[in-house]
């Protein structure tokens, strides 16, 4: 007998077997209710484990593209009200996981528009920068607005293609836009773990083999430094920089992190802590890498008063702008670019290039690239990179009626 031809059912990031049925109901709202079963075979069985653990870390309150290949009219935006799934194993036989999803349907894209609510001040900073407010939505958006005052645009183009961003966001004006589901991740951030990508934080994480990528920035863990920052330029390639990241000054640097755990996960914005145990004590690293960034975002902290540093591992010539916030590297590199690293905190210019601040528990640090190097267009400067570093806003997103 030949295997079913099974559409595919996308909810969020998370692939599953389409169904044959999807039953909605209304009542005081209107809802979606799905199930299905994943098996192996035809799955294999590291495949089946991902979905199974996937399912149940699907997050409520958090908007969802739902999307069908045999039902595509069904396409729509969702909440998570309740899932639950049955891992079952006939041992040397079949796995399966049957699971149960209750949705909320929010409304397709020609009903409903997204809205970003950039919530939260300015971040603090000793520099008396107000920033610049930014936003970047998802490759393939339309009908972009901020009320009675329109932003100026910039595009990016990384690993998912050319993304729009929209810069000088109207203070207290939330974003909004259209989308199809469909289009919905394009541009997303992802944190993979052994090549896998996750959804929601309620996950087992191994502390290496992570990788945290926008298209325009990818982390990874590195074994001769704490971190190998990416960045996608111009020629169609990932362009590699090691950094050192250190409770000690130049003295060591942290590598072989003892544990890794999601904070936030969405299609937006990604948070991941790292911990590393000091015997006694103990340092943790928040990396957050945001949506159409080309920085990555560290809050490295320890438990006890020590010089913090952010640096490159080897040194690269650098000039400091320390009293404005950042540094730079003086001239291009090989690619035509140049890094850049700051705090919005005062700090000492490391000599590598980078950020140090001594007698302190807690340093906030970015780092990224100036693509371009010297002729970098206005949003890609390191000037720019600083301030949308300052005013980046913490990003809710919500489905409001057209």
């Amino acid at each position: 007998m030949p295997q079913a031809d099974w559409g595919d059912l996308t909810i969020g990031r998370l692939l599953l077997r389409e169904t044959f049925k999807a039953s909605e109901s209304v009542g005081t709202s209107r809802t979606l209710e799905l199930e299905g079963q994943e098996s192996t075979p035809p799955l294999t069985r590291a495949a089946l484990v991902w979905r199974h653990d996937n399912i149940t870390a699907l997050e409520a309150g958090c908007v969802q593209p739902l999307t069908f290949t045999d039902k595509p009219e069904r396409n729509c935006f969702v909440h998570v009200d309740s899932v639950s799934a049955d891992y079952t194993e006939w041992r040397g036989e079949v796995v399966t996981s049957n699971w149960r999803l209750g949705l909320t349907r929010l409304g397709s894209d020609s009903e409903v528009d997204l809205q970003s609510r950039l919530t939260g001040a300015v971040r603090v900073n000793d520099f008396s920068l107000l920033g610049e407010r930014w936003h970047a939505p998802p490759i393939g958006h339309y009908s972009y607005q901020t009320g009675t005052s329109n932003p100026s645009i910039m595009t990016r183009t990384g690993a998912d293609g050319a993304m729009t961003v929209y810069r000088g966001i109207p203070a207290g004006v939330s974003p909004r836009w259209g989308c199809a589901p469909t289009s919905y991740l394009n541009g997303r951030v992802r944190l993979t773990s052994g090549g896998v990508e996750l959804c929601g934080v309620d996950q087992a994480l191994s502390p290496t083999g992570w990788a945290l990528t926008n298209g325009l920035v990818n982390v990874t863990p590195s074994a001769s430094a704490s971190l190998d920052v990416q960045a996608y330029t111009g020629g169609g390639g990932w362009r590699s920089k090691l950094w050192n990241v250190s409770v000690a000054g130049s003295a060591a640097s942290l590598t072989g992190w003892t544990g890794a755990t999601l904070l936030r996960n969405d299609c937006e914005h990604v948070i991941l802590r790292l911990s590393k145990g000091l015997n006694p004590g103990r340092a943790t690293l928040d990396l957050t890498l945001r949506r159409g960034s080309r920085t990555v975002e560290g809050y490295l902290q320890t438990s006890t008063s020590a010089t913090l540093a952010a640096y490159r591992s080897t040194l690269e010539t650098n000039t400091s702008f320390a009293a404005s916030g950042y540094v730079t590297a003086t001239g291009n590199d090989a690619d035509g670019n140049r890094f850049a690293v700051g705090s919005g905190r005062t700090f000492t210019a490391h000599s590598n290039g980078g950020v140090q601040k001594a007698a302190t528990t807690s340093l906030d640090f970015w780092i990224g690239v100036v693509v371009g190097g010297g002729s970098a267009v206005s949003g890609d400067a390191a000037t720019d990179l600083r301030n949308q570093y300052i005013a980046a806003m913490p990003e809710t997103i919500y489905c409001v009626r057209r």
